[in-house]
C-alpha cells in the first residue's frame, strides 16, 4: 500500500457519546488542604470536565487536519499488518536529512506540531520529518496478539521510513521514544545513522565497559546541578512512579477505567502534564487536545499503556531487545543528548555518555518531560545545530547534508 492522504474524522456517535458522560460525571471529595502531591485537585477536573462537555471537538479537529497527514500500512513479523497514521512534512530541498519523530506516552503525534515551521524556515539544515502515530495509539491500528514490545516498535517505525524512500534516517525521541530510537539504532545501525534524545535513561560507567569515563566519574565531584538532577530523578521515583507500576503489571485493569470514564483519562493525563513539566502553561485547549486524541483513538483509550508492560516483561536471552539492553548497548550511531533540569531521569553527563558516541548536547536552564512543546525553539536549535556545518552529525548521511549548495560537494 502506498502511502495515502489521511483525514481525521472521528464520528459524531463518539462525539455524543462523550458530551453525555462528562454531564454526568460523579467526582470524589477531597482531603481539606489537599495540593498536588495528593494527585489532580478537585476544582481543576470539575472545571477541565465542563470545559470538555462545552468544548468543540469539531475546530481542533479541522486544525489538526491542517497538518500533512497520512497512513499506510506496515507488516511487523509475527503480527497482522497495522494502519500507520503519521505527520510526513517533505522539504523542497533535495539534500533534506530524512528524521524519524518518535513520540512516547501520555504523547502523541501532536508533539511535532511546534518544530515543523521551526525546521522549515530557512536559515539551516532542511529535514523530512515524518512522525508516526505508533500502534495502539492516536490514529494508527491497535495490536491485538501479545509480545509487541520495543523491537516491534522499532520494526514498525523503521519499515515505515523504508516505504518512504528513507533508506538512511535519523531520529529524535524523549519518554518511549527514547527506547524506540535506542532500539532502531541497536537493530538497523545501517540505515539509523543518529538519533538525537531528551530523555536520558543510563548508569554509573564502568571500568570494564568505559574506562576514561569511568575514571573522569571517580575524580569529578558532582556539581550542583548534578545534584539537582538527582533530586529531580529521586522525587520521581519515590512520588512519581505509581502509574508506571500499574501500566507495567495490570494494564487490563487500568484499561477499564480509561476507556469507561473520560474522566478518568482526564485526571490520569493532565497530572502527567502538570507533574512532568517546568511550569508550562497549559490553556485548557491544549490540555484537551492531548486527552481528546487518547479519548477518539482508533485502538481506544485503554491501548496506549500497554507498551509498558510488553517492554518490562520482555525476557532476556540471545536478540531480546529488553529495556536494559536498549540502555547498555553501545553503537555506530552518533547521538544528541538535552539535559532538562525537570526531566524525570537528570543524570550526569559521566552517565549519559556511557549511551554511545555524544557529538552533541545541550544543557537547558529551564525546560522538562515534553520538550518539543515545551521548549520547541531549543529543540529545533538543538537539531540544526548537531546535523548543521560544524556540528558532529554533519553529513551523516551520504549524500544528506541538508543544505541546496552543498550538492556538488557531497
Amino acid at each position: 500500500m502506498a502511502p495515502e492522504p489521511y483525514k481525521i474524522s472521528v464520528p459524531q456517535a463518539q462525539v455524543d457519546s462523550l458530551k453525555t458522560k462528562l454531564s454526568q460525571a460523579q467526582f470524589p471529595d477531597e482531603l481539606e488542604g489537599a495540593q498536588w502531591d495528593l494527585g489532580v485537585p478537585l476544582a481543576d477536573v470539575k472545571r477541565l470536565t465542563k470545559t470538555w462537555e462545552d468544548w468543540d471537538w469539531r475546530q481542533t479537529e479541522d486544525k489538526l487536519n491542517q497538518l500533512p497527514q497520512y497512513h499506510t500500512a506496515v507488516q511487523v513479523d509475527g503480527f497482522d499488518q497495522l494502519d500507520i497514521h503519521f505527520v510526513w512534512q517533505k522539504s523542497e530541498v533535495e539534500n533534506a536529512i530524512p528524521l524519524l519523530f518518535v513520540h512516547g506516552w501520555p504523547g502523541s503525534f501532536i508533539e511535532v506540531m511546534h518544530i515543523l515551521p521551526l525546521l522549515a524556515a530557512p536559515g539551516g539544515p532542511a529535514f523530512h520529518i515524518v512522525a508516526p502515530s505508533l500502534p495502539n495509539y492516536g490514529f494508527s491500528s491497535g495490536v491485538k496478539k501479545r509480545g509487541f514490545a520495543a523491537a516491534q516498535y522499532a520494526e514498525t517505525c523503521h519499515k515505515l521510513m523504508l516505504q518512504l524512500g528513507y533508506d538512511q534516517y535519523v531520529t529524535q525521541g524523549g519518554d518511549w521514544g527514547f527506547f524506540i530510537t535506542r532500539a532502531i539504532g541497536l537493530l538497523y545501525p545501517q540505515h539509523c545513522k543518529a538519533s538525537h534524545i531528551n530523555m536520558i535513561g543510563a548508569s554509573p560507567p564502568r571500568f570494564s565497559k568505559h574506562p576514561l569515563l569511568a575514571v573522569q566519574h571517580a575524580l569529578t565531584p558532582y556539581s550542583a546541578q548534578d545534584k539537582a538532577g538527582f533530586q529531580r530523578t529521586g522525587w520521581f521515583t519515590a512520588e512519581g512512579s505509581g502509574y508506571f507500576m500499574v501500566q507495567a503489571t495490570k494494564p487490563q485493569t487500568l484499561a477499564y477505567a480509561l476507556t469507561d470514564s473520560p474522566v478518568a483519562l482526564l485526571a490520569w493525563i493532565y497530572e502527567k502534564l502538570h507533574d512532568w513539566t517546568d511550569a508550562y502553561p497549559w490553556t485548557d485547549d491544549e490540555i484537551l487536545t492531548w486527552v481528546s486524541i487518547y479519548q477518539f483513538s482508533r485502538a481506544g483509550p485503554g491501548a496506549a499503556h500497554r507498551i509498558y508492560y510488553e517492554i518490562q516483561h520482555t525476557k532476556p536471552g540471545p536478540g531480546a531487545v529488553t529495556r536494559q539492553r536498549i540502555i547498555e548497548y553501545i553503537g555506530g550511531v552518533k547521538l544528541g543528548l538535552a539535559y532538562n533540569p525537570k526531566e524525570l531521569s537528570v543524570l550526569p553527563k559521566t552517565w549519559a555518555r556511557t549511551l554511545g558516541d555524544v557529538v552533541f548536547e545541550s544543557d537547558n536552564a529551564t525546560g522538562g518531560h515534553f520538550y518539543a512543546t515545551e521548549r520547541p525553539e531549543w529543540l529545533a536549535r538543538d537539531l540544526r545545530t548537531m546535523f548543521g556545518k560544524g556540528g558532529g552529525a554533519y553529513r551523516v548521511i551520504k549524500g544528506k547534508s541538508g543544505y541546496p549548495d552543498d550538492r556538488a560537494r557531497l
